[in-house]
Order: structure tokens, then sequence, then C-alpha cells
């Protein structure tokens, strides 16, 4: 493993901006700031001009593997990450099989170590049938066990009431839920095709996946967590109604209910709609733009504690049938960075508090061992950024295995232009090193 020494690069870090250099050394973080004179022994890059960020960690994505390999794949998506500044991501276990014994969550593991371009982890799957299997799950190799409390597809929906206070009772490690009340869903959805008919819109997906839907479903969650004192994560919260569950009142390291909220409940509201259709139906769906205006704030003030993507791609053929056929979920773990960026340069977020959302706090949240910090001793996870360049997303820069994103045609302000993984140059303006990323582990000394 080579060492790599970057020069004069402005270092993003734990709320600091630190000027000078970064020496990397068996793929740790040996030294960060001031001048380091260590040339002719290292591969060095001139970072002048750029910033250096800790590699961002994912906590929620979908990749497809194993079953659904047609519209993304492990190699495929991974790549993306890399090139959008992503070096570790937690995948979900919706897959074909779903991921609900432990040999099936070891066959992902397995595929990732052949396959993947950045550090992985992937969630066990819970159902109402299989509640021995995730008991079995490791705490210190698993980021976590993943409940579908609604809006799941095969035998992942769990909604036996039971099954839920035993999970929550008897699981000692974090549970991530997506939090959609499917009884709420039907009844919208019945309601609205006695109006309309099988002639349902995309426009008509937040009012079958409404706010009352939401909050029901995460207030049944954060109820279950504080009875049984559960380590509860609800993903991607849609709705200023659910901000009310959370707190800013103590420290993220001392939180046991936590919550993320998505780049694109942030990014788009309702009135996108009409432009981009079924290319933006996601689960949660997106709502009318005060919720994201709220979302923001409370981003900002630290109700919400993490930035993810919920990527999770589907062919643009599947995108493209009417609304009641086209799957939901959209491509973003390439473009998260960059639509942070530009907020960031509307003045809507700095960018320590980008760091702290996207790398330090999921890094927190799920306790994982030496990543999403610049620390000497960590593992070299970083990336380079141009905050200034200006460039397009087209068909020649997507690698999203499906070929498409939302983001089409829309110019960036700010580009990922170099990113490190476990001290090694994995990627660098389009070219891909090749590397392998490590399955990462978690520190969990309560548990």
């Amino acid at each position: 493993m080579s060492n790599l020494l970057i020069k004069n690069t402005r270092v993003i870090n734990e709320g600091k901006i630190i000027e000078g250099d970064l020496l990397i050394t068996n793929g740790r973080i040996e030294r960060v700031g001031g001048i380091i004179d260590d040339r002719g022994k290292t591969q060095e890059i001139n970072a002048s001009g750029l910033i250096c960020i800790p590699g961002i960690v994912d906590d929620q994505v979908h990749f497809r593997e194993p079953g659904l390999t047609y519209k993304a794949d492990i190699g495929s998506e991974s790549r993306a990450a890399l090139a959008g500044g992503v070096t570790t991501y937690m995948e979900m276990p919706n897959t074909k099989p779903p991921a609900l014994t432990q040999k099936l969550l070891q066959d992902k593991y397995d595929i990732a170590a052949k396959t993947s371009s950045t550090n992985y982890s992937f969630f066990m799957g819970a159902s109402n049938e299989n509640l021995e299997h995730v008991l079995q799950t490791d705490a210190a190799d698993v980021c976590g066990v993943k409940v579908f409390m609604g809006s799941s597809t095969g035998n992942m929906l769990v909604d036996d009431a039971e099954v839920l206070e035993n999970i929550f009772s008897q699981v000692p490690m974090l549970i991530a839920t997506h939090c959609e009340d499917e009884a709420t869903i039907r009844e919208n959805l019945e309601r609205l095709k006695r109006i309309h008919g099988e002639h349902l819109e995309a426009k008509h997906h937040p009012m079958i996946r409404n706010a009352d839907g939401c909050l029901l479903s995460s207030g049944l969650a954060v109820n279950l967590a504080k009875k049984h004192d559960s380590r509860l994560h609800i993903l991607h919260i849609s709705t200023m109604e659910e901000l009310d569950l959370f707190t800013n009142e103590i420290p993220l390291e001392e939180k046991r209910i936590t919550s993320e909220v998505c780049v694109h409940h942030l990014y788009f509201d309702s009135g996108d709609y009409k432009r981009l259709g079924n290319l933006i139906k996601c689960n949660p769906a997106i709502k009318e733009a005060r919720h994201k205006e709220h979302l923001f704030a409370a981003l900002l003030d630290d109700r919400l504690d993490i930035i993810a993507t919920d990527h999770a791609p589907h062919t643009l053929e599947e995108k493209e049938r009417p609304y009641l056929e086209a799957p939901s979920g959209l491509p973003l773990v390439q473009h998260a960075l960059n639509v942070m960026l530009e907020f960031y340069h509307k003045g809507r977020i700095s960018l320590e508090k980008m760091v702290e959302k996207m790398c330090h706090a999921p890094a927190i949240c799920f306790q994982l061992k030496e990543r999403g910090f610049i620390r000497e001793g960590y593992w070299a996870d970083l990336v380079l950024v141009d905050p200034d360049e200006t460039w397009t997303v087209g068909p020649a820069n997507i690698y999203y295995k499906c070929g498409w994103s939302p983001f089409q045609d829309h110019a960036f302000k700010g580009r990922v232009r170099h990113t490190i993984l476990n001290g090694e140059v994995a990627y660098s303006k389009g070219v891909f090193g090749g590397q392998r990323g490590q399955r990462v582990t978690f520190d969990r000394p309560d548990l």
C-alpha cells in the first residue's frame, strides 16, 4: 500500500477549516495540517484550490443485487458512489431474495468483497416470521436491522403488532425503520381511484402517501422505542409533522432515537411532478414545498441528524410506465454531494455543517469504527472537491447502471476531483482505480 501526500488543501472537519497538507501512510491518516515535507517518498497530489472532506457515509442505498441486477448491481452503483464522494455505504435488504437469513445476508457480503468499489455494510432484514434469524445478527460487523413498517415489497412488510413488540424489545442493536402506515396508504389509494379511476398520475403520489400516514407510523416506532429503550433510527423523514418526534436537546452520541433526511426531500417538491413525473416517484413521497423548508430548518438545528440518499434505481422503461405500474425510487448516490454544494452556494448551509451531516453524523449514529472523520490514525477515506467547478449532468458522466438521473442537463457548481479509499486514489477525474472496498466494522461497547 503506497503512501500519499496531499498538498495545499483546505480540510473541512469537525466544525473547522484547516489549511495545509495531509499525509497518508499505509492506508491511514498520519498527519493533518501545516507544511509536510515528505517528497520523494510518497505519491503526491497538489490540491491547491480544492477542499478535502471525509469520505461520505451513505446509510441508505439500494444496489439491487442479488436478483435485480438488470437495473443496478453492487459493482456499478459503488462506482457511481465513488464518483460522488461516497466511500462507505449501507445497503438495504429488499433484494431478490431478501436478506432475511444469516446465509442470505452473508451472500451479499461475499458479492461485495469481490465487486464493491467502496467500503460497505448490509442491513439484516426483518419480516413477520424471521425474528430468530434477526437475533443472530452480529452487531460488530453489521450496520443494523431494517424494518419496513409500511411500503414494502414481497414478504418484508412487518405489520404484526406482536412481532413489532418482539423486535423492539429483543433486538439490542440499531433498528432502522421505513415508516408509512399501510392502512392509510390503501385507504387514500382507494379514495382517489373512486374519483379518478385507474388514471392516476405522479402528482397524486403525495396524496396517497401523505403526511398522516408517515406520522402515524413514525409515531408508533418512537413509542415502541421509548417503551423498550430501543436504539431506533427512522429513515427518510419527509414531513414537517414528524419533526416534533425528535430532539436537539442532547448530543447525537447520547440519542437513542435518531433520524435522517434524504437529499431529494430537501431539493424537490410536489411542483416538480409536472416536469419529472414518475422519475421522482419515491416512498415516502416528495410532498408540498412547505415540508422541505421545515425539513431543512430541522436539519440545521439538529432535530434531523443525517443526510442520506435512499438511492433506488430503476430502468427508464420501468419509470415510463403508467403511474400505478411504475416503481418507486430514484438514483441519487452520485449526485447527493452536488445537491448539498448547491445549497452551500446559495447560502443555505455551511461546508462544516454539510460535512457534519454527511460524514460525521452517520459515523456517530452507527458507531462506525475509525471512519467518518479526518483524524490521525483513522482510515484515509477522503474526497478532494473543487467547490467552484461548474459542470452539467449528462449521459457521458452518469455512472448508474440505469443510465439516467433526475438531474439530467442540470448544471452543478462543485465537483469531486479525487476520491481516496483506504489511503489509495480510487477515483480521479472520471477514471476509476479498480480498488476494492472493505467491510466496515462498528465499535459498540455497550452491546
